[in-house]
């Protein structure tokens, strides 16, 4: 187990070498002079050079690429446009609240869609799962930034139940987290309810059945434990996505997290701001994967030794 840990530890650093790298090569290709973008419309040809030149824009490509990995090592992330210093104190002030709704969605997600599942499945082809399956259907169905509009309009703007933008409270993460967690319920419910169909179709199942126990036993001792290797791995999944996700629904309820000030940096062509706040997303998400393996292990002991 620890040697599986180590070097799925020591992969994440790998990757996000290899992310940087290609956003270093996309960031050099853009049509456009980072020192211009810097210094501003009305600098004059002088003071774009010397910007040039106290970014080091003026060096070889590889000398460019050598300076930028020794700063990142370091926590430089280069010169921010928008900030006029380093981003990445201003980016990890964004990620607590990234997290929070990030969590919420996850809590949720799992809260709902799971039992959904289940519950579809356990009345297969009856009235529940017709009207369950049926709602995950238009869940799916619905882009989060207009089920977020909708929310808006409703809950807040005519009702005033509920606070529409910003976070100033345990109310105002409401509506982004139903916004941004609606479509999954219905990814994990779905994937839930084949999942766990397929599992009481299998022989253990049907013995343990001829063997005296109730469908709800056979469901929850059973069939439940050896289905959540494939769930896990959908909300493994999904809570990775949820990390890049989040950013039109955090811009649409003015969320301040770091989904809502990578639109401001691709806005203002920011580009160490957009490369600090991807590079945090690859990590986080890789982070996820090995959470996910790691349950793998826990619900299944036979994978350690796989």
């Amino acid at each position: 187990m620890l040697r599986f840990l180590a070097f799925r530890i020591a992969l994440i650093p790998l990757v996000a070498l290899g992310v940087v790298t290609i956003l270093f090569v996309i960031f050099k290709s853009v049509p456009g002079d980072q020192a211009s973008i810097v210094a501003g419309a009305t600098a004059t040809q002088a003071e774009i050079e010397n910007i040039r030149t106290m970014l080091g824009l003026d060096r070889p490509l590889t000398e460019q690429y050598v300076k930028h990995i020794v700063g990142l090592l370091s926590g430089d992330f280069g010169y921010s446009s928008t900030f006029r210093t380093n981003p990445l104190p201003n980016i990890m002030e964004r990620v607590p609240a990234t997290l929070l709704l990030m969590l919420s969605s996850i809590v949720v997600m799992t809260a709902v869609g799971l039992p959904a599942g289940v519950a579809s499945a356990a009345f297969q082809n009856r009235w529940p799962d017709y009207l369950i399956s049926s709602v995950v259907v238009a869940l799916l169905a619905v882009p989060n930034f207009w089920l977020g509009m909708i929310l808006i309009a409703v809950l807040s703007v005519q009702l005033g139940w509920l606070p529409s933008f910003g976070l100033t409270g345990a109310l105002s993460l409401i509506m982004p987290t139903l916004a941004l967690s609606a479509r999954l319920i219905a990814l994990v419910a779905r994937m839930t309810r084949g999942v766990v169909i397929e599992e009481m179709r299998k022989d253990y199942a049907r013995t343990a059945r001829a063997k005296g126990l109730d469908r709800r036993t056979t469901l929850t001792r059973h069939v439940l434990r050896n289905a959540m290797i494939p769930i896990v791995t959908v909300v493994g999944l999904q809570a990775g996505f949820l990390l890049g996700g989040s950013v039109v629904v955090e811009r649409l309820f003015a969320w301040p997290g770091i989904g809502d000030l990578l639109l401001t940096g691709i806005s203002v062509r920011d580009y160490n701001l957009v490369q600090g706040i991807t590079v945090l997303f690859v990590v986080g998400f890789l982070l996820i994967n090995l959470i996910v393996e790691v349950l793998y292990t826990i619900i299944n002991p036979r994978l350690r030794h796989g």
